[in-house]
């Protein structure tokens, strides 16, 4: 390889590098490698080490190094406006804010994470234009009505979140502490294979170590989870999609009933009950 070819990858590397440095929070070297893994650029934890040096002592970028443990954490000076090779249009902010919205949870945190920079320059694309454009305009007239009566999202631990999406990303399995419904808490490992959003509360789609059959997991009563090393190969029989046709999200259990009703033209007249025929999920008492 000669030496503009290798200027010219280090350069790449470089501007990889600066793109994934979030501003709110700490990086480390560790997870910044494993980020370009992701797109192909594979190098070593020392050479991201050096790099990361570099860019700290360089005046041309204010990042910040947090060095008061290691692994140390790197992410932009508070004054810092980050680093993007092309500035996103008025446009682009309006959708990157909007999908940012619904697809928070729905997404790994490392993928997210990898786009802060993008989503943090989108909205500050949004808030500060002067102008009321038709894109700024375009947010205060569209909403997402409930279908039945709102409610406040559970809280979910601190890096319960993280520590799931890590896991269903990489098909690894799961520890966990769970507080029932009866309030027990159990400590269990677990084969993640979906999550699934239900108004304002995530579930996890799972099976427990040893049995062959899903179970859901409500995401606000994890007490803890931990991301392990063991991989496992996902069932080739479960398919998310005809779980949640088969609505194992509300009663059902994959097995159908026909149910008909009857009534008179005067009890039909009093409340919204027709007479009809329809194939319902079924659930076993």
């Amino acid at each position: 390889m000669n030496k503009r070819q290798t200027s010219l990858e280090t350069t790449i590397l470089i501007i990889e590098l600066l793109k994934r440095i979030p501003k709110s929070w700490w990086i480390t070297a560790l997870e910044l490698k494993q980020q370009l893994a992701e797109i192909g650029l594979d190098r070593d934890i020392h050479t991201i080490q050096r790099h990361m040096k570099s860019l700290v002592e360089s005046s041309h970028f204010p990042i910040d190094m947090d060095d008061r443990s290691k692994p140390y954490g790197y992410r932009w000076s508070q004054q810092a406006v980050g680093f993007t090779v092309n500035s996103l249009s008025i446009q682009e902010s309006l959708i990157l804010q909007m999908a940012h919205k619904t697809l928070k949870n729905l997404l790994p945190s490392s993928l997210m994470d990898s786009m802060s920079g993008f989503f943090e320059e989108a909205n500050r694309n949004i808030s500060h234009t002067q102008d009321p454009t038709k894109e700024i305009q375009w947010l205060s007239k569209v909403v997402v009505a409930p279908e039945t009566q709102p409610l406040l999202p559970p809280e979910l631990q601190p890096d319960v979140f993280n520590e799931v999406s890590c896991a269903l990303y990489n098909n690894c399995w799961l520890d966990i502490a769970y507080r029932n419904a009866g309030c027990e808490v159990k400590e269990k490992t677990v084969m993640p294979l979906g999550l699934a959003q239900q108004g304002p509360r995530l579930y996890l789609v799972c099976r427990f170590q040893g049995y062959n059959n899903e179970r859901n997991l409500a995401m606000h009563r994890m007490l803890s989870a931990r991301s392990t090393s063991l991989t496992f190969e996902r069932p080739e029989g479960f398919d998310l999609k005809q779980y949640n046709d088969e609505a194992r999200f509300s009663f059902g259990e994959g097995r159908k009933v026909k149910l008909s009703f009857r009534v008179n033209k005067k009890a039909g007249l009093q409340c919204p009950v027709f007479l009809f025929s329809h194939v319902l999920q079924y659930s076993r008492p």
